[in-house]
């Protein structure tokens, strides 16, 4: 005879909450059900009863969650049954598989019919699949990045620069940014069922923000050009020298971009008294960029789960941020604008071709 009430307070709670919950498992939710009424004073005959079940089976989870914990009567280990195909055929197939993407199952199933003259239904694909390894996965997109050289050399050239920096220079990141007149939805908590939405646009306009940062003061300047170029990239400039009277050199680290390169940056710098030093960043690391998260910090305040009904509306609330918000609360900011930089790889990654 097991004796009731065996269960905790808090263990009670945990095996209710697993029985409620609606995606649980099946598996788990009986086990949970049957130590719960267990512990209510119903007998394993009973109990084994009114699941379905065989009163043994019963005893045996009852007995293992005394022994152990409920994490061991919870875990199925169940892999089916017996495989149709051998282990040298298994072997073979993951082999295969490891070579390509399959999209479905249709295109392994034929494969096995083909090479091994055995016929699986999908379902029991899958689950062949699961046993052997294989989840059905989507690909992140990866972007291209410098090589792993180039990345360390360049944060090692920046640490050098940092620890060495004269008081009367300065270090500014800068880069341009296009947000879109359009309703950015973002993940948020809502109750189950309130179904959150939010209003779409139909405008195809945006803005332009051409920036540059000082992470020490937190500067924060920018231009507002119609378009981003060369023009913009002089005005930014003499902006940050006019912003910086008592430096003698201005270090200014932004991309590759063709205008940053181009005729009117390079008549500025031949200025006899141009303070202005540009650094370029390795191609591709626009994680090595932190004026980029400060891109994504104006989204979170500015365009997510938010809608303008004009684009004067948008534009008006990226200029606030810019001019407003973010002078006068940059220390709420400072620890998602950082420069504590990482190389990016693609190592222990199998890019598709």
């Amino acid at each position: 005879m097991i004796r009731a009430h065996f269960l905790t307070a808090a263990e009670f709670l945990e095996l209710l909450s697993c029985v409620q919950r609606q995606r649980e498992d099946h598996g788990i939710v009986r086990r949970a059900n049957a130590l719960l009424l267990l512990d209510d004073g119903m007998s394993c005959a009973q109990i084994a009863k009114v699941l379905f079940l065989d009163d043994d089976t019963v005893r045996s989870w009852h007995k293992q969650y005394l022994a152990e914990d409920w994490e061991a009567v919870a875990y199925d280990g169940w892999k089916g049954g017996q495989s149709r195909m051998t282990t040298a055929q298994e072997g073979n197939l993951s082999a295969w598989l490891e070579e390509r993407f399959c999209r479905s199952t249709v295109q392994i199933r034929a494969y096995m019919s083909s090479e091994f003259n055995i016929g699986y239904s999908h379902s029991g694909c899958i689950k062949l699949l699961a046993r052997l390894g294989f989840g059905y996965r989507k690909p992140k997109a990866r972007p291209r990045v410098a090589d792993v050289e180039k990345q360390a050399a360049f944060i090692a050239f920046y640490e050098n620069l940092l620890n060495n920096l004269p008081a009367d220079e300065a270090v500014y990141f800068s880069d341009a940014v296009h947000p879109d007149y359009q309703s950015k939805p973002s993940h948020g908590w809502a109750r189950k069922g309130s179904n959150p939405a939010i209003q779409t646009t139909s405008g195809r306009g945006r803005v332009n923000i051409h920036g540059a940062l000082n992470l020490e003061t937190f500067d924060a300047l920018f231009v507002e050009p119609t378009t981003v170029d060369g023009v913009s990239s002089v005005q930014l400039l003499a902006k940050i020298e006019a912003r910086n009277p008592d430096k003698r050199i201005i270090h200014v680290i932004w991309d590759n971009a063709p205008y940053h390169k181009g005729p009117d940056v390079r008549a500025f710098l031949s200025r006899k008294n141009c303070r202005i030093h540009l650094i370029p960043l390795p191609p591709y690391c626009p994680h090595l960029n932190p004026i980029e998260r400060l891109w994504a910090v104006m989204h979170s305040h500015v365009t997510h789960n938010r809608h303008y009904p004009t684009q004067k509306h948008f534009a008006n609330a990226i200029l606030n941020f810019m001019r407003e918000v973010l002078p006068k609360q940059w220390r709420s900011f400072r620890d998602q604008v950082t420069d504590n930089f990482r190389i990016i790889s693609h190592q222990n990654v199998r890019v598709l071709e």
